[in-house]
């Protein structure tokens, strides 16, 4: 037996390299393309992903009012606000929610699978969602990420 020692190599903020992708959301279901979304915003795609470092890339989702839900969500999915007074819970069928702020609905299903600490709030603003094809972010040349 020799004396070989291997290491596990953590990644820090100098370590780091981030991409950037674009996601297109037409006729893609919410939760599954939203999971992995939040995996890319962690970094478990990378070999060195470490679980206490934002080592995730950059993701912008167009076409976000295109997403569709599957089964009777539509109308029976709820999304509660609540304003913190007695009586002050409202509560929004999912549909509605797509018509009025589509963005909405894939942000609070992307931010519902990240941490819930600072971490997680820092990941949450890699994330870019528009409701048209176009988006501000070409100069970063965002790759196609496919599912």
């Amino acid at each position: 037996m020799s004396n070989l020692h291997f290491t596990t190599k953590h990644a820090n903020a100098a370590t780091v390299q981030r991409k950037w992708y674009v996601v297109d959301g037409t006729n893609q279901t919410v939760g599954r393309m939203c999971a992995k979304i939040a995996a890319v915003l962690r970094g478990k795609n990378k070999a060195y992903y470490t679980p206490h470092v934002d080592c995730g890339d950059y993701v912008v989702v167009i076409n976000a009012d295109k997403v569709v839900f599957t089964g009777n969500k539509l109308k029976d999915k709820l999304y509660d606000t609540f304003s913190g007074y007695p009586g002050g819970l409202k509560q929004e069928a999912a549909g509605s929610l797509l018509k009025r702020r589509p963005e909405a609905v894939v942000e609070r299903a992307v931010k519902g699978m990240l941490p819930k600490n600072r971490l997680g709030r820092k990941m949450f603003k890699k994330l870019f969602v528009y409701t048209g094809a176009e988006h501000p972010h070409t100069a970063q040349k965002p790759q196609e990420l496919k599912f």
